[in-house]
């Protein structure tokens, strides 16, 4: 096969990688919480009935944040009824997703689970059902010290400390129909504006993510981006994207190239958030949040089937295989690859809902195999997002076309003295022979590289067999002075890290 070559220069840069971007998601859906983070009575779970099973393999991902409580949840969520004695919160109809939620796990303990995991809080407000009030008064019982009804109400609550959560999302997807509070988009850019602003008042130092689209496929894209960032780019910091993949038709050559309509909608955000930007002469850059992103279809028909009002039941538990880790792996990349605006991220969701970490009920725990690709980005793509000067051979496929077989990205960890590449040959029979060129970097030696590769695509791990996808460090690459050599198994994610000398 024709060989790829990449060339990367230390001195030409697309970003300093936030560490956001490694970002994960927890939703009051399926057992994401009740089975999941959250199972008093497990063999492993502490004292406030987290386990730790768990939290040691969300610690393993190195996750800096989590968005919290949704998710199409929030647009019915009454965070009062989350907060307090547990015997005294009220059981509700949630009608996201048809279920009861108990609220026996809460803001207060989610906060708290979230310390655990060495992660800082993404909180998202209800601006589906409610509004402006509701807003400001979560941020208050959050954030400010003592001295208000919220505040001390949380302090009551037995938490003086103020939580100190600085990244507030304002509602969720708001453009979809399927929402409780469906907006349009002039609807919910004045009240997210208008929420914003309470919101700042009662807290500063605070950071708010508006609501883009729901997808790149919905009819109002990008023209609902333009209208609310109309309204709300003075007040904002960052702008959602989501997006999820799947692979219904059995396309797997398409289905590998879906990153690249991923890099476009990216692309196609930047350009309007800077359309708004000249139009209202300002010197503000707005940054970009993806904070839903992940493969999901292999649950669909299951959840189609579920009975309504269960407590936690088991919804959107898309059991993956091979070709989804290099999808994910793709989709990393894409991010790495836009470094410069793409500073916040989150892999929908982290426990078995569309998750990297699965549970079952007869209390084991494994980690599928989206965790690997995720794993080595958020420990390794750390540092300086470079730009990837690449030369692959290409494929077409019915819906897509040009595609390299070669994708990747470096990252330059100065402070670490580290470059790390990441590539996915998408190649599905043959391997493909690259050629890294590190001119700028000096003599580098070659620390390990790892590869995730699979002869069955479809092979998945389960509870039984945990470890039947998982990465080795028998990839082989070599350095002869600058230059990378080496050869991406068929259908495979590799990360090539090297030490600068």
């Amino acid at each position: 096969m024709e060989k790829a070559k990449m060339t990367v220069d230390k001195d030409f840069t697309i970003g300093v990688v936030d560490k956001r971007l490694y970002g994960s998601f927890i939703e009051h859906l399926g057992r994401a919480v009740y089975g999941g983070i959250y199972e008093p009575g497990h063999p492993s779970a502490n004292e406030q009935g987290f386990r730790t099973d768990v939290l040691e393999m969300v610690k393993e991902l190195n996750v800096p944040i989590v968005r919290y409580p949704g998710g199409n949840f929030v647009s019915g969520y009454n965070w009062e009824d989350s907060v307090g004695p547990v015997s005294e919160r009220k059981r509700r109809l949630e009608l996201a997703w048809r279920t009861i939620e108990t609220n026996e796990f809460g803001f207060n303990e989610f906060v708290d689970w979230a310390k655990q995991a060495n992660s800082e809080v993404m909180m998202a407000v209800n601006l589906g059902t409610r509004g402006t009030d509701a807003a400001r008064n979560i941020v208050e019982y959050s954030n400010h010290p003592e001295g208000s009804y919220y505040s001390d109400l949380r302090i009551k609550h037995g938490y003086k400390q103020p939580h100190a959560i600085k990244t507030w999302c304002l509602g969720n997807e708001m453009d979809g129909p399927w929402q409780i509070g469906h907006k349009t988009a002039d609807e919910y850019g004045r009240l997210a504006v208008e929420a914003a602003k309470v919101m700042k008042w009662t807290d500063p130092t605070i950071e708010l993510v508006a609501c883009g689209s729901s997808n790149l496929n919905m009819p109002s894209f990008p023209e609902w981006e333009a209208t609310v960032l109309d309204h709300t780019y003075d007040h904002v910091e960052y702008l959602s994207l989501h997006q999820y993949y799947g692979n219904q038709e059995q396309d797997t050559p398409t289905f590998l190239a879906r990153s690249l309509e991923m890099d476009r909608f990216i692309d196609t955000v930047k350009a309007t958030c800077d359309y708004i930007k000249a139009k209202k002469r300002s010197k503000k850059t707005m940054y970009l949040s993806f904070d839903e992103w992940n493969v999901w279809y292999h649950s669909n028909e299951n959840d189609s089937k579920m009975d309504p009002w269960q407590i936690a039941p088991p919804q959107l538990e898309d059991i993956y295989n091979h070709e989804d880790a290099l999808l994910v792996g793709c989709m990393l990349i894409s991010m790495l690859k836009h470094a410069d605006r793409v500073k916040m991220a989150c892999l929908a969701q982290l426990v078995n809902v569309i998750a990297p970490i699965m549970t079952d009920t007869s209390g084991g725990s494994w980690r599928q195999t989206i965790f690997y690709p995720f794993m080595h980005t958020s420990l390794f793509g750390r540092g300086t997002a470079l730009v990837p000067l690449i030369q692959s051979p290409k494929y077409d496929t019915k819906q897509i076309t040009d595609v390299p077989y070669l994708e990747a990205i470096a990252v330059h960890n100065e402070e670490q003295g580290e470059v790390t590449v990441f590539a996915v040959n998408r190649h599905l029979e043959e391997s493909l022979p690259l050629e890294v060129d590190l001119r700028s970097f000096g003599k580098c030696t070659v620390i390990e590289h790892i590869v995730l590769e699979s002869d069955d695509l479809k092979a998945s791990n389960t509870a039984a067999q945990p470890n039947r996808v998982a990465p080795h460090n028998r990839g082989g690459a070599v350095v002869s002075d600058t230059l990378i050599t080496a050869s991406l198994a068929k259908a495979s994610w590799n990360v090539i890290r090297l030490k600068v000398q």
